[in-house]
């Protein structure tokens, strides 16, 4: 056999056997709600295992960049967790797949436990400006909020109401970093998923009633806020998948798991 017939069939032979390389793992991108990616980050995690040829990649930015992303096509899915979607929403397709409530958090050395909801108004307001009023050792409150943008944000504020934040307030970009500057500072409070409470912080009883999943699900404690999924359309394909399998049994019993409330 000469050269020539050789390389063009060993060309034949690596074309056949590539056939399929060139396809690539089916991706589905979600972007948004910082206090909802590591719950998706988990859940996508579980979904890929099941579905090996579907890629999920999660990205933060908080509920206004997730809306944004699905309303300009830079991700097939949206989080957001606010207790209601803006104008810039509409026309989304919107799926609620879990409740989350809002924990009021303080450094665990702090004396204080309890606050009624008109004192973390003045507090975040600045009205408020020693933990000496409200209980507490005589020294000055370090007030840690979110972004604008932020869906805890806009959540926080509008359950708590007539917020408006004191000018000398730590503004951080995520429930992450948020829950790690009160860890750092015996003086501060900010708030959070209640998804994400840990031993390095401690969360408040507001009006008498703990952040509990018992007491979010009762109806008793009063930050509490749906997390959606939001798709440009109705979702097809591996977007839908993703999104049945978040709202399946298995997909709700995680969240309930890692510190969520199930869609329902």
């Amino acid at each position: 056999m000469s050269i020539a017939k050789l390389t063009v069939l060993l060309v034949g032979v690596v074309a056949v056997m590539c056939g399929g390389c060139g396809k690539h793992a089916e991706s589905v991108t979600l972007a948004g709600s910082t206090a909802f990616a590591p719950f998706a980050e988990k859940l996508g995690g579980q979904f890929m295992a099941i579905h090996p040829g579907v890629r999920i990649s999660v990205q933060g930015g908080g509920s206004t960049v997730g809306i944004q992303s699905a309303q300009q096509g830079k991700a097939q899915i949206g989080m957001a967790d606010m207790v209601k979607l803006p104008p810039e929403a509409d026309g989304l397709t919107a799926v609620v797949v879990a409740r989350d409530g809002v924990a009021v958090i303080v450094n665990p050395a702090n004396l204080v436990t309890n606050l009624s909801m008109s004192q973390v108004r003045d507090i975040f307001c600045g009205k408020i400006a020693n933990w000496k009023s409200v209980g507490g050792k005589d020294a000055l409150i370090t007030v840690v909020s979110r972004e604008a943008g932020s869906g805890t944000r806009s959540s926080f504020e509008q359950i708590v109401g007539n917020v408006k934040l004191t000018s000398g307030a730590l503004v951080q970009d995520s429930n992450g970093s948020i829950r790690e500057t009160v860890a750092g500072d015996s003086q501060a409070i900010g708030y959070l998923s209640h998804g994400l409470v840990n031993s390095k912080i401690k969360a408040l009883i507001v009006d008498g009633v703990p952040c509990t999943v018992e007491a979010v699900v009762a109806g008793k404690y009063a930050l509490v806020r749906p997390i959606f999924l939001l798709t440009k359309g109705a979702p097809k394909g591996a977007t839908q998948a993703f999104i049945d399998f978040v709202l399946s049994e298995s997909g709700q019993t995680q969240i309930r798991k890692d510190g969520l409330l199930p869609a329902k």
